[in-house]
């Protein structure tokens, strides 16, 4: 139970488990992220890419190495770059969202974890630095204290 009520133990996603992932709901922008996430990272979109590079190098002489042979895979690859950033961004951002949210709830079910680390990605490097020497400290601590009751 959270603190809210609500009972966050049940089935898990397929995404969860590894297997297929569901298909996102929401905002086209937020679909179509995730969609293009799942395909560019599989096996078949690599070996579609690579399979067009050799198409273009086999083509070389054909078109007598030109100035728009060149132009062609470099407006190609710099504009599915420029795309893909974003993409991507967006997937991270939401994943990393996602991650924080199952570690906040895994501090609030921890007995003996310290409720101020649940928002710490919102302290600047500083307060992250201090922070980072106190969780060391009691590790340096705890170690010490596994090692005498050895």
């Amino acid at each position: 139970m959270t603190n809210t009520g609500v009972t966050m133990r049940g089935t898990m996603s397929a995404g969860s488990l590894g297997g297929a992932v569901a298909p996102a709901r929401g905002s086209w922008f937020r679909r179509l992220a995730v969609q293009t996430a799942n395909y560019s990272g599989r096996p078949v979109t690599f070996s579609a890419a690579v399979f067009i590079v050799i198409l273009w190098g086999i083509t070389g002489p054909v078109f007598n190495y030109s100035d728009t042979w060149q132009l062609v895979i470099n407006t190609g690859t710099t504009i599915v770059t420029f795309l893909m950033v974003f993409l991507i961004q967006a997937t991270q951002n939401r994943d990393t969202a996602a991650i924080q949210l199952k570690l906040d709830e895994l501090i609030l079910a921890a007995k003996k974890a310290s409720n101020k680390l649940i928002a710490v990605e919102e302290l600047d490097d500083e307060e992250l630095e201090e922070l980072k020497r106190q969780i060391r400290a009691l590790g340096n601590r705890s170690d010490k204290r596994s090692m005498a009751d050895a």
